[in-house]
């Protein structure tokens, strides 16, 4: 909340138009309850507004800062900068769902679906097996494989 004594020249301003913010250019009273005031929004516009003491509720004064600064807290960079580490990591090691998973696929099962499956896409195919050769191991390798945005 900002009260109508702190408008002055040259402060930002939110709250004076619908999402955005100006600068004030100039403030005329009124009496001590209503202020003209001039203001520069962000795109260059000027416009000109009365407001009173009842619309305070409503200005936020922003406070004179630099426009970018190193104290941001360091462990959510870190998270943020390892989640797209592991987005764009499919680029660089095509087998990354292979070797993060707690699975230990079987050599044939990395053949069938990187060296044959994958290459032959949009094709389907049946996969059939021997009981307990890993099909289900291949499926799950073949759905991640395909959905790799390349």
């Amino acid at each position: 909340m900002a009260r109508l004594e702190e408008l002055t020249p040259g402060s930002r301003l939110e709250g004076l138009i619908a999402n955005g913010v100006v600068t004030v250019l100039a403030a005329d009273w009124y009496a001590s309850d209503a202020v003209s005031i001039t203001f520069r929004d962000d795109a260059g516009r000027l416009g000109q507004e009365i407001v009173y003491r009842d619309d305070e509720a409503r200005l936020v004064i922003q406070e004179a800062g630099r426009p970018w600064s190193f104290d941001a807290d360091g462990e959510l960079f870190r998270l943020a900068s390892e989640a797209r580490r592991i987005q764009l990591a499919w680029m660089f090691d095509p087998f990354l769902a292979v070797q993060t998973s707690n699975l230990d696929p079987l050599p044939h099962q990395i053949d069938a679906v990187y060296r044959r499956m994958l290459p032959m896409q949009p094709l389907r195919f049946l996969l059939a097996d021997d009981p307990g050769s890993g099909k289900t191991i291949m499926a799950g390798a073949l759905c991640q494989g395909a959905h790799d945005p390349r």
